[in-house]
């Protein structure tokens, strides 16, 4: 089970650092790409994430499982997807009405990125709940699981600046990380359906040498 968090969480973090810098090449037709306008993109993602964060915790004290986890992905690419046909539409419609660069850039950023980033950020406080069994270990399995997390928002800023944005339309990257982010729902519940098809004997040997201080 845990490779296969571990590939979610770099998928995750891939997928919010790519969104947010195609956040810039959104927005930059109508309201340029001034410090106003990333500062924008930069608030709004951070506010979503902690926002993604803070429910991404709550959600997963009760009775995580990969089942469950797949649906935030689900949730994600459900959200994301519509991008492709309702941005520049939305960006038409706030840009006719608010002319400022400043608060044009942040009406635009919070329409588009806020819900899809919210979900995202529920990924990273989820796959730690799913990891950590016992609290002696839990802050060492954090540590590899942020590092997981943020070296695949590293990879994703390289990889959309210097290589998608130039190889291809902006539309077409929001499809292929739908895609991805649809790829760990499916990769997640075939994992959950593996793993409850595994011996009942096997589990139950498990639980019993279970330590004091594991988590249920």
């Amino acid at each position: 089970m845990a490779p296969v968090i571990y590939i979610m969480a770099f998928v995750g973090g891939f997928s919010i650092m790519s969104l947010e810098l195609l956040g810039g090449r959104v927005l930059a037709p109508y309201f340029g790409s001034s410090i106003y306008v990333w500062g924008s993109i930069i608030t709004v993602f951070m506010l979503s994430l902690s926002i993604g964060y803070l429910l991404g915790g709550r959600l997963s004290v009760h009775r995580p499982t990969l089942g469950r986890f797949s649906i935030i992905f689900l949730a994600a690419a459900a959200c994301l997807y519509p991008l492709v046909y309702f941005s520049e539409d939305i960006m038409e419609w706030i840009f006719q009405r608010v002319i400022d660069p400043r608060y044009g850039s942040l009406l635009a950023s919070s329409i588009l990125f806020i819900v899809p980033t919210i979900i995202m950020g529920m990924i990273s406080p989820y796959s730690v709940r799913m990891l950590v069994r016992t609290t002696e270990h839990s802050g060492q399995v954090a540590g590899i699981l942020y590092f997981v997390s943020t070296l695949g928002s590293s990879l994703g800023t390289l990889a959309t600046s210097f290589y998608l944005v130039l190889w291809f339309e902006i539309n077409t990257v929001l499809t292929m990380l739908t895609g991805a982010l649809l790829a760990m729902a499916l990769l997640a519940a075939v994992a959950a359906r593996l793993g409850s098809s595994r011996p009942r004997s096997a589990s139950a040997g498990v639980t019993a040498s279970g330590r004091s201080g594991e988590f249920p």
